[in-house]
């Protein structure tokens, strides 16, 4: 198995958004509610928005394609962003489809927005996990980052965002 890091283009949009609906149903169904999950699905993956934000700079996404004896299929992806603070990315978005993970995609994945974090002169790479999603802390751990702070984010329709920030020193 041959992991392949490549750019988003608007051909993949599609594909990313069934790829997220895939993994956010066998990660959050256990965490937080149908309506939420649906409700976020709909605001971070809709067409519209991913098209906005290959057009944004400062914003990039990285899929990670798997070629093996099938072909070259999505196996997941990455977003990330310069936060405003100096010397800080933003890890935004980390999935790997459910049948893929512990296989070093997801550390594929962190090892190439870090390396783009330090291009961009960032110290610091932070994202924001959810408090109950202990397999993703686990590997985010495993990658050395630590929590750096809790937060509860109103992100509307009566849903909020519980979480951890957890940090990386690059």
């Amino acid at each position: 198995m041959q992991i392949e890091i490549v750019p988003l283009t608007e051909n993949d949009i599609d594909a990313v958004a069934r790829l997220a609906r895939v993994v956010w149903q066998d990660t959050y169904t256990s965490i937080i509610t149908q309506a939420q999950i649906d409700y976020m699905l709909g605001e971070r993956y809709a067409a519209p928005r991913l098209r906005e934000e290959l057009q944004t700079p400062g914003i990039w996404w990285d899929l990670a394609r798997i070629r093996d004896g099938e072909g070259c299929r999505l196996a997941g992806f990455a977003a990330s962003y310069l936060t405003g603070v100096p010397g800080e990315m933003k890890l935004d978005k980390l999935y790997v489809h459910p049948a893929r993970q512990r296989a070093g995609i997801g550390g594929t994945l962190i090892a190439t927005v870090a390396g783009r974090a330090r291009e961009q002169g960032c110290t610091s790479l932070i994202l924001a996990v959810n408090k109950n999603n202990a397999r993703a802390i686990g590997a985010y751990r495993k990658h050395g980052f630590a929590v750096r702070e809790s937060v509860r984010v109103d992100i509307g329709q009566g849903f909020v965002m519980d979480d951890y920030i957890m940090a990386l020193s690059l």
